[in-house]
């Protein structure tokens, strides 16, 4: 009976939604002196960083509250794009489709920083580390001008985008609440610093992707499953022509890790055979949601 009684309470607490309580930054109760509507367009904001001059775009909710503390999500663009790319919505679903579908009592700020020139166009090419350099400063940047929960901080993207989330969570670790790594590689933003930190973990990844083939996606998923505390378990693989799978792992409660396998080639908005539209913003809020 106590036997029963101990495996009920572990099953309980593994599936309470991770929380915490807010941690308001340096922004909160301050009129904002940078970051006003005006940074969510053209030509955006800029800040200096590694003597270089970096763009991004910040969308606040329409009636931004500087006594709340609110999620800080950044979208980062796919190689070739840009942070205006991620803000308007040019080519990807702005800010990859999810202001339309936050609207719990939290709400969110969102930042689309732009990356830097490489061979093969503006992406997250990290040399030296310069692209952590310039997003953590952003992130001081923004919370020392605007109210942020700091334990609610998240990083999405698609492909190049993708990579430097992962990225991220291997440098900022646990200053990171969680990532949605969209089809991306754990080599294209250079090499995984520090990266033995948990990180609360979702990602996608297309079985037929012929730009970064899911094999790398399976490289970082693996990584931060370990990370994590997961315990093993097959991410089955979809058919020719068959329905994404979604593998959520067993982990630490803190960190929960899910994977997602679809049938297609390189896109942020996979669609199964017959649906209307993408499971891919739906999945990603679903996972972010959970941390309050």
């Amino acid at each position: 009976m106590l036997t029963s009684l101990i495996a009920g309470a572990l099953l309980l607490l593994s599936t309470i939604s991770p929380t915490s309580a807010a941690k308001p930054s340096p922004g909160c109760g301050k009129a904002p002196k940078l970051i006003t509507s005006a940074a969510a367009s053209a030509p955006g904001l800029t800040i200096q960083s590694n003597n270089k001059n970096r763009q991004f775009f910040v969308k606040l909710p329409a009636n931004y509250d500087n006594t709340h503390p609110y999620r800080l999500i950044l979208g980062l663009h796919p190689v070739g794009g840009s942070g205006q790319q991620v803000a308007t919505g040019s080519g990807i679903s702005a800010y990859y489709g999810l202001p339309a579908l936050i609207n719990d009592t939290i709400g969110a700020i969102y930042v689309a920083p732009t990356g830097l020139s490489g061979s093969l166009g503006v992406g997250w090419w990290n040399n030296g580390g310069e692209d952590v350099t310039f997003i953590k400063s952003l992130i001081q940047t923004i919370e020392d001008d605007v109210c942020i929960d700091q334990n609610l901080r998240f990083s999405t993207g698609f492909s190049h985008g993708a990579a430097m989330s992962f990225i991220l969570a291997c440098a900022l670790g646990k200053d990171l609440r969680a990532v949605a790594v969209l089809s991306g590689s754990p080599q294209i933003s250079g090499t995984c610093p520090g990266g033995t930190e948990p990180v609360a973990w979702y990602q996608q990844h297309g079985t037929r992707d012929q730009v970064l083939p899911i094999a790398g996606g399976r490289q970082m998923r693996d990584r931060f499953l370990k990370n994590n505390g997961c315990a093993a378990k097959e991410a089955k693989e979809p058919a020719r022509g068959a329905a994404h799978i979604k593998t959520v792992y067993e982990c630490a409660p803190e960190y929960p890790t899910t994977f997602v396998a679809f049938d297609g080639d390189h896109t942020p908005s996979p669609k199964d055979p017959g649906a209307a539209r993408t499971f891919s913003d739906t999945y990603t809020w679903e996972f972010f949601s959970q941390f309050k």
